[in-house]
C-alpha cells in the first residue's frame, strides 16, 4: 500500500519543498493551493494524511481542520509559521494530530509524519509490547463502546464519534495500564512529540477532547481520572486501582 499524502499550501516554493519531502519518503504526494481545492480533491480521492498550511485563502487552516474531521478519519498536522504556545495548543484543540512551526528541519517533518502514521495506519505500527492492536477488537467503557479497528467511539442511542490518531494513541497508552497513572512525559513519547517543542498544557487539551467524545460528563470524568502530579489513568471497573 502506498500511503498517500495531500499538501495543502498556497506558497508555491513551500510545496515543492514538502512535495520532494513526501516523495523522498517514497510516498505519493498531492497538492492543493486552498482549502476550496483540498475539500474538491477529498471529496473524490482519499488520503492517508493532510498537511495542512495554517493561513489559507478563503479559510484558516484550523477552521479546514475542523471540516476535514467532521467528515473524515484522516490523520492531519498543521505546518505553520505561528509559533506561539497558544498557536500550538489551538493548532491541536482543532483536531490536528501534529503541529510543526516553519522553519522546520525537514527530517523532523519526515520523522513526525511517520509517527503520525503508525498511529493512523495499523499496517504501518513497529511491533511493541501489549497493544490494543493485538486485543480485542472493541473496549467497553460504561455505556460507550471503542472500536479499535475503526477508531470509533460510539453509545447506544448516539452517533459514533471518531477518534483521531492523537486521541487513539492516548486511548491506547492508558488502557494498556489500566488503574495506573501515566505521566505526560510517557503521553508525549508515546505520541512521538518531543517535550521541548509541547507543553503540558497541549497533553491537558488531548485528554479534555478525548473525555468530550468518551465521557458523558467531561466535568465529572468516569473513566479518564487526573492524579495531580502523576498523570492521567484510565479507570477500569473490577480492577484494583492505584491510589
Amino acid at each position: 500500500m502506498q500511503v498517500k499524502v495531500l499538501i495543502v499550501e498556497d506558497d508555491p516554493d513551500m510545496a515543492e519543498i514538502l512535495f520532494d519531502l513526501v516523495e523522498a519518503e517514497g510516498w505519493a504526494p498531492f497538492l492543493a493551493g486552498s482549502a476550496e481545492e483540498a475539500g474538491a480533491f477529498l471529496s473524490r480521492e482519499s488520503v492517508h494524511l493532510v498537511l495542512l498550511d495554517h493561513n489559507l485563502p478563503g479559510a484558516s487552516g484550523r477552521t479546514f481542520a475542523q471540516r476535514i474531521r467532521s467528515t473524515l478519519d484522516v490523520a492531519i498536522i498543521m505546518v505553520t509559521a505561528a509559533g506561539s504556545s497558544a498557536e500550538r495548543v489551538l493548532g491541536l484543540e482543532t483536531a490536528a494530530d501534529d503541529y510543526i512551526v516553519k522553519p522546520f528541519e525537514p527530517i523532523e517533518l519526515a520523522a513526525r509524519m511517520k509517527a503520525v502514521l503508525r498511529r493512523s495506519i495499523p499496517s504501518a505500527k513497529p511491533e511493541r509490547g501489549p497493544d490494543l492492536a493485538s486485543a480485542p477488537s472493541a473496549l467497553t467503557l460504561g455505556d460507550w463502546t471503542i472500536d479499535l479497528k475503526r477508531r470509533l467511539a460510539s453509545c447506544e442511542g448516539s452517533p459514533g464519534k471518531t477518534l483521531t490518531g492523537a486521541e487513539f494513541a492516548l486511548l491506547e497508552l492508558l488502557a494498556e495500564t489500566p488503574n495506573q497513572p501515566v505521566s505526560r512525559a510517557q503521553i508525549l513519547e508515546r505520541l512521538g512529540s518531543g517535550t521541548e517543542r509541547y507543553l503540558d498544557r497541549n497533553v491537558d487539551v488531548l485528554v479534555l477532547r478525548l473525555r468530550r467524545k468518551i465521557e458523558q460528563n467531561p466535568e465529572l470524568p468516569r473513566f479518564i481520572k487526573t492524579r495531580r502530579g502523576r498523570g492521567y489513568m484510565l479507570e477500569a471497573p473490577g480492577r484494583e486501582t492505584d491510589p
